[in-house]
Order: C-alpha cells, then sequence, then structure tokens
C-alpha cells in the first residue's frame, strides 16, 4: 500500500477519493487553486499544497505544477480522478517519469483511446462494431467531403477529451463551418487540444456503458451497464444501472465487446466502454473509452458491492484483483442524479456564488457525493456540478420513487440547483416506462419558465428557493425566489433601476438604467460591439463564459451602444453593466 497520494483534482471527486483513502489508511495530499483555498476537499485532506491561480491552465492543467505539488509534500502516487488532467497520456507519463505511481491505466492506453480515430480503428481490429466517421478535420474541403460521404446529420466531435465537449450536430452543409469552429474553440478549452472528426449521426438512440476493470495480470472484468441517456447538449444528466430494459443478448454483446476492446489495448485499471444503442435495429456502436473513473461510477458501485477507487489503486500497484467475472454480482437498481449550480428556468443559466444552507437527505439506501458543504463557494472558473445523489433498491421503481423523495428532501440555500428539475424528469411518463433517447429531454422535457416547482411542503423548494406569499384583489399567490436575499441598501437600490435578471426564457441580459448587465459572476470572453454603433433588439453584445459555459449577454431593445464598459479578460460580478445604450 503506498503511504501516501496526491489528488489532482478537485470538488466532489476529490472528497470522494479522500474518503476512500482515508479509510483504507492512506494519507491524502490535496491539490488546490487560489480559488479553492477552503474547499471542502482542502479541509478533509492530511495536507494541502497550492499549485496556482484560479484558471485551471495555471493551476489543475499543469502538469509540471501537480508533479512538483508531490514531490514537495513527500506523495508516492497520484490520482487524477475524472477530468482535468485524468486522460492526458503526458500528465502520466510525467507523473511516472518523476518516479510517483500514477493511479490509471498506461500511458499508452490512453493516449490510443483518448484520440478517437485510433480508437475507433483498434475498436475494429477487436471486432467492435463502430459508429461510421471520418478522421481528424484538417480543412474546411475534407470537412466538406467527409459529410457528404457520411451523410447528413453528422455530429462534429473533439478528438481529444469527453465529458460532451466539443460536440455538435450539423443537420446540412450551411452550418458545417460555424460548428466546426464552435466545437473546435470548446475542445481546446477544456482538453488543451482543439482536433475535431465527424461521425454519422444516430438518431432515437440510448446511450449504454460498459464498466471496466482490469488488472496486469491478464484478468479483464465488465462490472454491469449503465444508461446515460438523459442528457443536455451532450452532458449526462441521471445515469443508473444496470441499463433498464436492455434485451438480455444486447447486454451480453455489450459486455464482451467491451471486454474486447480493453484486452486489445493492453487495459488495466478502471475504464468504460460507451456505445450508442439503436432500440429500433437492435444494433449497437462503439462511440468511446474513457480511461479514467467515471462520474457515474457510483451506480456500478451500488449495484456491485465493488469499491472501483480501492481496486484501481490496488491495479496501479500492481496487484492483481483477486476477482473473476463469476464474482461479480449485480444486485438491484440503483440512479443517480448530478447536481450543478444552474438554474434549469432560466435556460440552465451557470449560477456561481456561496451555499448558504445545505441540507441533506435521509433514509435508507441513499447516497450523497458532494464536494461542498454549508457556507462554501460554488466558483465560476469551475464545472458547475457540486455533487451527486444516488439511490439503490431492489427494482427500478422503488429506486425512481425513492430518489424522487429524496430530491425533495434536499435544500440546496443561496443559489439556484438543478434538484428540482431533475426530480421533475424523473416522474415523466417516458422516463417512468424507459422509452427515453439522448434527445428526449431537449425535445420534450424542457423547463417551463412560467411554473416553478412547487414547495412540496417545505418552507423552500430543493433549488433553495424562498417561497413568498402574495395578497392580491384576486387572491392569494406564491411566488419562488432564488438566490441569496440582498443587503438592505441594496434592496433599495433596485427600487431605482438597478439590475433586473433577464425574463423567464430570454436572452440573457439583464437591463441595468439602460445598461444590459451581467446575468452571473463570469469572465468577458468577447465584446462583439463598439461604441456608436447601432443594434437591434437581442443583438448579442458581450459574451460571458462562467463553469465552462458561454452566454451570450443580449440587447433588451433595439438603440445606439454610448459605451462599452468592459474588456475580453475581465472578470465581471452578477448585476455589473457591461454596455451602456442608449434608446435609438
Amino acid at each position: 500500500m503506498v503511504p501516501s497520494v496526491l489528488i489532482a483534482n478537485r470538488g466532489e471527486i476529490a472528497v470522494r477519493l479522500i474518503r476512500t483513502y482515508r479509510a483504507l489508511g492512506v494519507r491524502t495530499v490535496a491539490a488546490y487553486s487560489d480559488a479553492d483555498a477552503g474547499a471542502l476537499h482542502v479541509r478533509l485532506a492530511d495536507q494541502a499544497v497550492q499549485i496556482g491561480p484560479p484558471a485551471v491552465t495555471g493551476s489543475y492543467l499543469n502538469s509540471a505544477a501537480l508533479v512538483a505539488a508531490a514531490s514537495e509534500a513527500g506523495a508516492t502516487a497520484v490520482d487524477p480522478g475524472y477530468g482535468l488532467l485524468s486522460e492526458n497520456a503526458e500528465f502520466a507519463r510525467a507523473v511516472r517519469a518523476a518516479g510517483l505511481v500514477f493511479i490509471g491505466p498506461p500511458a499508452r492506453a490512453i493516449a490510443d483511446m483518448g484520440d478517437k480515430p485510433t480508437a475507433h480503428a483498434i475498436a475494429r481490429r477487436a471486432g467492435v462494431p463502430v459508429v461510421p466517421g471520418s478522421g481528424v478535420i484538417t480543412s474546411a474541403a475534407e470537412a466538406a467531403a467527409a459529410a457528404g460521404r457520411l451523410g447528413y446529420p453528422v455530429v462534429v466531435k473533439a478528438s481529444f477529451g469527453g465529458g460532451g465537449r466539443g460536440m455538435r450536430v450539423v443537420d446540412d452543409a450551411a452550418g458545417l463551418a460555424a460548428a466546426l469552429a464552435a466545437a473546435g474553440a470548446e475542445a481546446a478549452a477544456a482538453f488543451g487540444r482543439g482536433e475535431v472528426y465527424l461521425e454519422r449521426h444516430i438518431p432515437a438512440a440510448r446511450h449504454v456503458e460498459v464498466q471496466l476493470l482490469a488488472d496486469a495480470h491478464g484478468t479483464v472484468l465488465t462490472l454491469g451497464d449503465r444508461d446515460c441517456s438523459v442528457q443536455r447538449r451532450y452532458q449526462k444528466l441521471i445515469e443508473e444501472a444496470p441499463a433498464p430494459f436492455l434485451p438480455e443478448t444486447v447486454r451480453a454483446g455489450l459486455a464482451q465487446a467491451a471486454a474486447r476492446l480493453a484486452a486489445e489495448v493492453g487495459y488495466t485499471s478502471t475504464g468504460t466502454a460507451e456505445f450508442l444503442y439503436a432500440p429500433a435495429s437492435g444494433e449497437f456502436f462503439f462511440l468511446e473509452m474513457n480511461t479514467r473513473l467515471q462520474v457515474e461510477h457510483g451506480v456500478t458501485e451500488l449495484v456491485t458491492g465493488i469499491d472501483l477507487v480501492e481496486h484501481r489503486l490496488a491495479v496501479a500497484l500492481g496487484e492483481p484483483l483477486g476477482l473473476r467475472q463469476e464474482d461479480v454480482r449485480v444486485r438491484g437498481h440503483a440512479i443517480e442524479v448530478r447536481l450543478a449550480a444552474e438554474d434549469p428556468w432560466q435556460q440552465f443559466r451557470p449560477a456561481p456564488g456561496v451555499i448558504t444552507g445545505l441540507q441533506l437527505p435521509s433514509g435508507p439506501w441513499l447516497r450523497a457525493d458532494l464536494g461542498v458543504a454549508a457556507g462554501d463557494r460554488v466558483p465560476q472558473e469551475y464545472d458547475s456540478m457540486f455533487g451527486k445523489l444516488m439511490a439503490w433498491g431492489p427494482d427500478r421503481e422503488s429506486v425512481r420513487r425513492r430518489l424522487a423523495a429524496a430530491l425533495a428532501e434536499l435544500r440546496v440555500d443561496g443559489l439556484p440547483s438543478t434538484a428540482p428539475y431533475l426530480r421533475e424528469v424523473l416522474g415523466q411518463p417516458a422516463f417512468v416506462r424507459g422509452e427515453h433517447t439522448t434527445t428526449t429531454l431537449e425535445q420534450d422535457w424542457q423547463p417551463d419558465p412560467g411554473k416553478l416547482p412547487p414547495a412540496a411542503g417545505q418552507s423552500a423548494p430543493a433549488s433553495g428557493a424562498r417561497v413568498v406569499e402574495i395578497r392580491a384583489s384576486t387572491g392569494p399567490f406564491r411566488v419562488s425566489i432564488h438566490g441569496q436575499p440582498r443587503a438592505a441598501g441594496a434592496v433599495a437600490a433596485a427600487g431605482r433601476g438597478a439590475a433586473r435578471p433577464a425574463r423567464p426564457g430570454g436572452p440573457g441580459a439583464a437591463v441595468a438604467g439602460g445598461a444590459p448587465a451581467a446575468p452571473m459572476d463570469g469572465v468577458v470572453v468577447k465584446v462583439e460591439v463598439t461604441a456608436g454603433e447601432a443594434v437591434e433588439r437581442h443583438a448579442v453584445l458581450v459574451v460571458l463564459e462562467a463553469m465552462k459555459m458561454q452566454i451570450p449577454v443580449t440587447a433588451p431593445a433595439a438603440g445606439t451602444v454610448a459605451e462599452v464598459l468592459v474588456v475580453p479578460g475581465a472578470s465581471v460580478t452578477a448585476g455589473q453593466p457591461l454596455v451602456q445604450l442608449v434608446s435609438p
């Protein structure tokens, strides 16, 4: 057993890793940026080392700083968790070159599986069906030719990384150039690599994945499958294990394909083979392999009783798993929801800020993996997900009801969260019947801006909103108010034309005395207008970025730009004026 491990990550996954290592008697070292100086993972670890500024490029994506931090703290191993540098082959090599144990797969496997075209070639060699696609796109002409060969619609996808970053569906040739640029820019920002390729779009499909666990002694195990079809913009919101309503022949075929792929690439550690399954035809196609621990690994742990973090440490130390495939038993069902600081009723607008109060649900067979506690800040520099809530039960329907009840009990005060929206999704008839696909949420389950969720008997709904009863001549009615209570002075100022929130479902603009304002804390990515320019209603004025999402701030009415109040790269706070507009 290694005496100490540097956690080269942050947030929920860092906390989860620390807790297993603590139970194993392993000393932990937290790496943290300036923005995370007081974070929960820093408080829980045995030691903490500062690695750089808030921006991920100078901290959590700084390979040299992380390796130096491990050496400074006397750590003997590094665990990258998920995201950030977890699938970076050069980081794995740098860790091992420093004489440290890298808790993950071989660098070669990371590189081969991280390059999607290469991964697809390996999958074909292993006899695994693959979605038809192109190689890395190097020019607009090459992209047009590949799209014509594949047939529209196509998907532009990042060659490196995962998690839905750098993906765009293109319906026709007119939208191809813009999708290539947007996907490449997003991939470069998230993974430091902007290469993209094309794939045929498979409509009405489910996203099903197989959990792998392999050691260096020839053992490759499949630990059941998961369904991750509840997605928004290719980001998973709800995951469950095992994948429901899956024909057993398909389930067996997926497991066999995943095991062949892992053996072909010489894989060790935890990993996940992801597939698209088309219920109408019964076909499945390999998408990609995630060479890391998945966000949704907890539901697999709940149904198998296997601690994946513990076993991946043993594999990294060269130990045999001591398990056979026949030892793996999937019992019951588990569902997970991802909790994020976003406002679903404002187009999932990022909502960084302080969690002023936190009440977690309790009961049998519930698990809450959170990276925050009451009083902690959810920083605007990082992903909006701050935790996960999971439930287990003997069957899917009992789990669905248990998790919905737990979400009703959950309270997150101080900022909006996705919790009440996800509770509504759990009750959608198509979800109950297991008939949803990867596009159902965006097509059929969009939150109604005019219908905030009821308080469900609580003093405040699960989103952290305050419920106020207002009496009018027509009778009393209730209003849900999101966000932190403002100081008395700020409330008074609000009555004199201070910032107001964007209209529900409308553009991401707030108006402050003729000055469209930032709807949340963030960083200015682009300024699209100049002083003296005439703009139409809804014209994009400024683009902000927060929590890895870009939000356009638009003109509330036609007018002329009197003054631009911000510059690209500037940090802004919610309600801060961005552009001064005057009426035409």
